[in-house]
This record gives C-alpha cells, structure tokens and sequence, in this order.
C-alpha cells in the first residue's frame, strides 16, 4: 500500500521537513557536523534528510524536536510524509485504521500488513520496488510498522485476519525470516483482540482469490471497504458494494480453519521452517 511516488516540482513534507532543519540548523550556526555531534546521529544522514533525499528515523525526528525545542514539529512533518507515500487511493484507509473499532482483512497471497515483521515486510518491499535505494527501503518498512501502534492504544480495534495457506508456504525472506514471521502471528493471537484464521489450499477455489479486501467498521458503525490487487486499490463505501464484499469476506471465514485448526497449522510450518534452518 506504500507506493505513491511524490512529484518532483511540488513541495511535500519530506522536501519541507529537509528544508525546516536546514533553517533551524543555519540560524543556529551549526554546520551539519556540529549538529550531529549534538544530536548524535550521523553528518551524512543529516545530510540526506535535509536534501529530501530520506527521512529521518521516528528518534532522529525526537532528537531534533529536543535540540531545537520545536515541540514535535519534526514528528509531525515525518507523520506526514510518511503519509504521503501512501497512494491516494489507500490513504482513507490508513487514516481510518486508527479510528476504527473493528478491522476485517483477507489476504491470499501474503501476511496482512499489520501482522507483518520488519524482515517480512522488507523482503516484500525490496522484491516489489527493484531499483529502490535501501534508505528508500528502510522508509517504507517504518511505514508498515508504524500502522501497528493502533495495537498499542488503549481502545484497541478488534482485529480478525484471514489469509491464505499461500501467505505461510511461500518462505519471503527465506527460513528464517518465515520463522519470525510464523513466531510472530502466533504471539500475536494470544492477544484477545486479535484473530487469524488461515484458509487451507484443502478447500480448494474461494470467492477471494487474487486479491486483498480490508474492511474497516468505525465507531458510528459505519463501513469503509478497499479491495486491493497488483499495485492497484479500490476503496468501496456504496452501500451495495460494500455488502458484495462483506459476503465475500464472509464465505471467506466460513472456508477457513477455525482457530484450534489454523494455531495447529502455524505451529506445524513453524517447525518445518525450524527443521529446514537447522539442516
């Protein structure tokens, strides 16, 4: 969902984030040096970050708020740009996910984005984007991870998964990757808020082959829907469309192992990646 491509010519967050600490640094008669000392984080990296080439990590951005005292400006401008790598037709989305009460997803060919690791999540990105700079990389995988701190509220959302047998036999990232990412998908359901079921390659064809649907419930009990293949998205909020794809969500479920049968098949490709990272 992280793949819109800024404009050049047209001021962004990242290009005025870059250009906010080049100000700041300048006022306050620093060279780039200087200020990395004081900041602690690389020249080079302070570098980039004020030619829009990349954005400053979530502590550099706290580290720079702290020195200049510009309470959260930076953060605020990374939130931002980081928002808007987002292709328009994905960002309700984002926006809405930390509104919503309740989170429906399927997936048939991958682990949904908020259940992913940073190694899951970077081997994706890496395959996806060829040609991309590794600090481009490193930016989008924050993205990712950034989504899962709805997780972390105190009114958190319920979350219910469904993916494809696929999304845990395809070994992304190699065996030890999957094996982290297997790990973490069985942490995570421990936690009462969260459920995954896996949809089996045993009950053969289904009705969301091909694609990704989220649907997102907010608290008003209003719908929002976004059905997502190759590079490509559709958000959905006509109340006919939206009941299409919830019935298709819906025989999605009812073909998916219950929980006792999809935690048995987690643990059994755990084991198998254990076994093949051990041979």
């Amino acid at each position: 969902m992280e793949l819109n491509n800024e404009d050049p010519g047209k001021p962004t967050p990242r290009t005025v984030l870059g250009r906010r600490l080049q100000r700041l640094r300048t006022e306050g008669e620093l060279s780039q040096r200087g200020l990395a000392e004081r900041v602690k984080y690389p020249h080079t990296y302070l570098s980039r970050v004020e030619r829009g080439e990349q954005l400053p990590s979530e502590g550099l951005a706290e580290a720079l708020d702290a020195y200049f005292g510009t309470l959260g400006l930076f953060a605020e401008l990374l939130e931002l740009a980081q928002h808007s790598t987002i292709p328009d037709y994905g960002q309700k989305i984002v926006e809405n996910e930390e509104k919503a009460a309740r989170i429906q997803v399927f997936d048939s060919s991958v682990v949904p984005g908020l259940l992913q690791t940073e190694d899951y999540a970077r081997a994706l990105i890496r395959i996806s984007l060829p040609g991309v700079s590794a600090d481009d990389i490193e930016e989008r995988v924050a993205i990712r991870m950034r989504r899962r701190r709805i997780f972390e509220k105190q009114d958190k959302p319920l979350y219910w998964a469904i993916m494809d047998e696929a999304a845990i036999k395809r070994p992304v990232g190699g065996v030890g990757c999957m094996m982290g990412q297997v790990g973490h998908i069985l942490k995570a359901v421990e936690a009462s808020h969260i459920s995954v079921q896996v949809l089996p390659f045993t009950r053969g064809e289904h009705s969301l082959m091909g694609g990704c649907l989220y649907l997102l419930t907010l608290e008003n009990g209003a719908t929002i829907g976004y059905a997502e293949s190759f590079a490509s998205g559709e958000l959905v909020e006509a109340p006919r469309r939206l009941l299409q794809l919830t019935q298709r969500f819906d025989e999605a479920r009812s073909q998916a192992l219950p929980k006792d049968e999809t935690l048995d098949l987690l643990h059994s490709y755990l084991k198998g990646y254990e076994d093949d990272d051990d041979s």
